[in-house]
């Protein structure tokens, strides 16, 4: 019996690869499902199932394209309605792989069709679970995502509780548990950084599995503190539960090469989004007027998907030498099938073009500590607000990325230069590129975010200062 789980760092996703006498199964797949066929063939085993723990909200899953590649049947838990051929199993059904079984475990809260998937030995005995959002290390799913559903989150709370009680917690403290996701996952509230764990040490330390638990209680709890799901979500969720267009057309579309003239006749005929995933300094240094920047050396999905609010948008890519397949591939995991080609030789072949580009101002911590001391400073903090309410500069605004689109006009009723930050960088210049493409130019970027701010004189608190205006 071989088990792999194999993690994609920007999603906070673990996909599963099973296999036992030359059978396999896949459990909740990435959109660009090569990497699984070829982990197959190369083993010499041959994909028998592919098994979705539930329709997935934060990213799209590679189930139909991968039962076209294979022949294996998807496979969901009772009450899930997709809307493309799938096998629904029942409650406690035991599916056979080889020498060992997995029995199939129904367990609604984080949404109805909520399943987990329970991996016995060669010799019967509970070896892991494979728990999708359900339980996280530390966590549990948050039970807000489900799609279009008459229960409130209380109710799915309550389903949850039931579930972990009377599906999970009854199996021996050493089998493993394998989740759908760890930490930077929006999929629950305080997911951990260690990818597995035994059951018995989650009953010691995950705080929604306490035994002295009440129902009402775990219900308080789970429902507590959920800041409002990134805007894509729903829409990946519906995508999952009702079918899409092969990756594949993604790639034909995305990967245009386009010169310059080719590039910017695009843009003007489309209205194409221009999405430049160069690193932040490289981007401040020169860009295409108007485009925005969300590095693929980050959490480069996932910002896509919070801030582009349009899942069809056409999209033009700018990217380093030899980067173009990989944005593409990143972009159809959270559903954004529509890039429409990338600048071929960059940057640099548009300026030799003779097309003009811009910047932004951007300085070191040391520099805005300088202009800090003058008074005159209306600093803006686009991190997390527990990132916020921790630590921050003193009389800083707080506005999260996240909500960026949203508080558009108080950046119009600020007067003066606007300085802004995140943790490292990497944020604030992705906040700055909106800003500045809806027309903002009194903007300067802090390079090293918070983190170098840290380091200097600047005066720092952890007084949660309203996010007004009037400071």
């Amino acid at each position: 019996m071989k088990v792999e789980q194999i993690y994609t760092g920007c999603l906070a996703h673990g996909a599963y690869y099973i296999e036992s006498k030359g059978e396999a199964v896949v459990i909740d797949p990435l959109r660009d499902y090569k990497p699984y066929t070829e982990k197959a063939e190369k083993e010499g085993a041959k994909i028998k199932y592919i098994l979705e723990t539930h329709f997935h909200a934060d990213f799209v899953s590679g189930h139909i394209d991968l039962a076209k590649a294979t022949g294996a049947p998807i496979v969901f838990g009772p009450t899930a309605q997709p809307e493309f051929e799938a096998y629904i199993a029942k409650d406690g059904e035991e599916l056979k792989l080889g020498d060992v079984s997995i029995v199939v475990l129904h367990t609604p809260g984080h949404t109805m069709e909520s399943t987990t998937f329970l991996l016995r030995d060669e010799n019967g005995k509970d070896h892991a679970i494979f728990s999708g959002d359900t339980l996280f290390i530390g966590d549990v799913g948050r039970p807000d995502l489900a799609v279009k559903t008459d229960l409130s989150k209380e109710d799915l709370a309550g389903h949850l509780f039931d579930s972990l009680r009377n599906k999970i917690m009854t199996l021996a403290d050493d089998v493993v548990i394998y989740p759908g996701h760890g930490a930077g996952s929006a999929c629950g509230k305080n997911l951990s950084e260690e990818k597995w764990d035994t059951i018995g040490n989650q009953k010691k330390t995950n705080y929604a599995l306490r035994e002295d638990m009440t129902r009402d209680e775990f219900i308080a709890e789970v429902t507590d503190g959920l800041l409002p799901p990134p805007q894509y979500f729903p829409k990946n969720a519906v995508m999952n539960k009702k079918g899409y267009q092969s990756i594949d057309t993604a790639f034909e579309s995305g990967l245009k090469a386009l010169e310059p003239r080719a590039f910017e006749a695009a843009a003007n005929e489309t209205e194409a989004l221009i999405l430049d995933t160069r690193k932040a300094e490289n981007f401040a240094a020169g860009f295409i007027p108007n485009s925005i920047n969300i590095g693929l050396d980050g959490d480069f999905a996932p910002w896509v998907g919070a801030l582009i609010t349009d899942i069809n948008q056409p999209i033009l890519l700018v990217t380093d030498e030899g980067r173009e397949e990989e944005a593409v591939t990143r972009l159809a995991r959270v559903g954004y099938d529509h890039s429409i080609g990338y600048l071929s030789g960059g940057l640099n072949a548009w300026r030799e073009a003779g097309f003009e580009t811009d910047t932004i101002d951007s300085i070191n911590a040391v520099q805005f500590s300088n202009e800090y001391q003058t008074g005159k400073t209306i600093v803006v903090d686009v991190r997390k607000p527990g990132e916020y309410e921790s630590e921050h500069v003193e009389n800083a605004i707080s506005i999260p990325l996240d909500f960026l689109n949203h508080q558009m006009e108080k950046f119009s009723n600020m007067g003066g230069k606007i300085y802004v930050h995140c943790a490292g960088g990497y944020r604030s210049m992705i906040a700055a590129s909106i800003l500045k493409a809806r027309g903002f130019n009194n903007l300067t970027d802090i390079k090293g975010g918070f983190n170098s701010i840290k380091k200097t004189d600047i005066p720092v608190t952890d007084y949660v200062c309203p996010s007004t205006l009037a400071q």
